[in-house]
């Protein structure tokens, strides 16, 4: 079988009235095409700079239409690929312009931000077809010609072949024929999570350890469906009721994302607690994420988080509002008409919505 990947429709066709269960992949895809800068023999990429802006940025900058990248320009990209034996959480920074990935590679990496660690394991398999613990190219290539089969708009075999990225280099060397081990496999995970964290942290942090309880309200509420108008009713109810600020550290921002990525999880713990969607307390709230994730959260994080939340004053949580803001925030808005895939499946349920509805 040859592979072949995956052409984005023309933009004629992104004019045609899209079905309601579409927004899901075609938002995904006006973003793809809106913050990709680079195009090469016809095709559209984006630089690693590119993926990481439109990860923690509304817009993209501005410019005028695409960098057309030549051969010669492409190989040295390819050339420019850190080792993967140096792995580390500035990847995508090390690289910035100097590196391209595909669409399918963008919803790739966007399945990863999302996935618990307990669902690492699951991600690995669903590459792993042979069942021999290690990921090759060709299995890697299989998911991308999955998403191309699936295609209501399929194009030919002898359309076009796979062009190498910074990512497929990355992943298998320069020749194609390293393989992923589970461990590397979850070690990129864990690190593209982190890198992007610490952007965000570091955008209100400006080089200090610790952002203000505010900040994080900013940070927490980004993409989210909340209007202006009312978050600002957030905001001001976090500055009135948290007189002396603590600060928020980095590893405490970030275990409570991570805890995010587990919210199906605690959302089906919640409802062993209570009944018919009741408000909970903190310590209730704080049982609910210890079982959840095996962790605990700061006290003052999990205070934070209720003076956001508590509306009416009385010391607790709306688990219902809170989840469903939180489920937009941890899908950066892509989710807002979707109900999230629950459990440990959710990495191979994301996956399986990408291929049913790739374009």
């Amino acid at each position: 079988m040859t592979l072949v990947a995956p052409k984005l429709p023309s933009v004629a066709a992104l004019d045609v009235e899209r079905k309601e269960e579409d927004y899901y992949t075609s938002s995904k895809e006006d973003r793809f095409r809106s913050f990709a800068s680079c195009e090469y023999d016809g095709q559209i990429y984006m630089t690693m700079q590119d993926f990481l802006e439109s990860i923690t940025e509304e817009n993209p900058r501005p410019r005028i239409g695409r960098f057309k990248l030549r051969g010669e320009q492409v190989v040295n990209m390819l050339n420019n690929t850190p080792p993967r034996k140096k792995g580390s959480k500035n990847f995508f920074r090390s690289v910035l312009g100097r590196g391209i990935i595909s669409y399918t590679e963008y919803l790739f990496l966007l399945c990863i931000l999302t996935k618990p660690k307990g669902g690492f394991q699951v991600a690995f398999k669903m590459f792993d077809r042979d069942g021999n613990q290690r990921v090759d190219k060709k299995e890697f290539l299989l998911m991308e010609e999955i998403f191309r089969m699936k295609s209501e708009r399929s194009v030919d075999d002898s359309d076009f072949v796979v062009q190498e990225t910074t990512l497929l280099r990355y992943f298998f060397g320069s020749k194609g024929r390293e393989t992923l081990d589970f461990n590397t496999f979850c070690q990129f995970m864990d690190n593209l999570q982190t890198e992007v964290l610490e952007l965000e942290f570091m955008e209100f942090s400006k080089g200090m350890p610790t952002i203000s309880e505010g900040d994080f309200a900013q940070v927490l509420l980004r993409y989210t469906q909340i209007d202006e108008d009312e978050k600002q009713s957030y905001f001001a109810r976090v500055k009135d009721k948290i007189r002396h600020e603590t600060g928020i550290s980095f590893d405490e921002f970030r275990n409570f994302f991570q805890f995010l990525n587990n919210l199906d999880d605690f959302e089906i713990v919640m409802k062993m607690y209570t009944f018919a969607d009741q408000s909970i307390s903190q310590a209730e709230f704080e049982r609910a994420v210890q079982v959840t994730t095996g962790h605990q959260l700061a006290p003052h994080l999990v205070d934070t988080v209720f003076q956001i939340f508590d509306k009416d004053g009385d010391g607790k949580l709306s688990q219902k509002e809170f989840i469903g803001v939180m489920k937009n925030r941890i899908h950066r808005g892509f989710r807002e008409h979707l109900k999230s895939p629950v459990g440990w499946s959710g990495f191979k349920a994301c996956v399986k919505h990408e291929i049913k509805y790739s374009v």
